[in-house]
């Protein structure tokens, strides 16, 4: 009697270690880190997210960019730091700008595959993606082992069904293959949603200017 109750003790205990380690991680906020490629340089990217904000950070050569946004999509900033031009400035979008900068990104209808493979630990199935306004189809892995906030994920990707590990993002007319890295709880540095006093505010025309 002992020795069954032992046995099925064990097969629980077993059981409830397969749960946890299968069991989804949720962030209400935190972390992703990618690498990509702008401009022909290698970028290293950090995106820290809320529920209700986004602060991406990109080191790209001598520049540090940021940009702002939120998740209601009616606010955009880009602010640039680059020391060696003794440059300091953030661009801030209209609401013309916004809808116009919306307007651009495709609109995709989801079909789900039935391929899986693991990208950089995650547990992902594939999902063709098609653009209703070019016909294009984009190969999109996606992950369920963990949920996100909407802000941590592309907008266009909000409703594939998860957390899109490698995919096509989109920005001002172009394709960017990216790869996440990593998604963790990190918090952000202090002052990273907000644009420092020391900045200058322009508009996005303003932005690539001298001053």
């Amino acid at each position: 009697m002992n020795i069954k109750f032992f046995n099925v003790a064990l097969g629980v205990a077993l059981a409830a270690t397969t749960l946890s380690a299968s069991a989804q991680k949720n962030y209400t906020s935190g972390m992703v880190a990618y690498t990509t490629e702008m401009r022909g340089q290698q970028a290293d990217v950090k995106q820290y997210f809320t529920a209700d904000s986004t602060a991406i950070l990109i080191t790209l050569g001598p520049a540090n960019v940021k940009i702002l946004t939120t998740a209601k999509h009616d606010y955009l900033a880009v602010v640039l730091d680059v020391p060696v031009a003794n440059m300091k400035k953030a661009g801030i979008a209209t609401p013309a700008e916004l809808e116009e900068g919306m307007s651009q990104l495709p609109t995709f209808t989801f079909t789900p595959g039935t391929e899986t493979k693991q990208i950089s630990g995650f547990n992902c199935k594939k999902v063709v993606a098609k653009d209703a306004k070019s016909g294009k189809t984009y190969d999109v892995w996606i992950t369920n082992d963990i949920t996100v906030p909407e802000t941590a994920v592309p907008f266009y990707y909000t409703k594939i069904g998860g957390f899109p590990v490698q995919f096509t993002a989109f920005q001002q007319g172009q394709e960017q293959p990216i790869t996440i890295s990593s998604v963790s709880d990190a918090k952000a540095p202090a002052g990273t949603y907000a644009i420092a006093k020391d900045f200058e505010k322009v508009g996005m025309s303003d932005l690539g200017g001298g001053r």
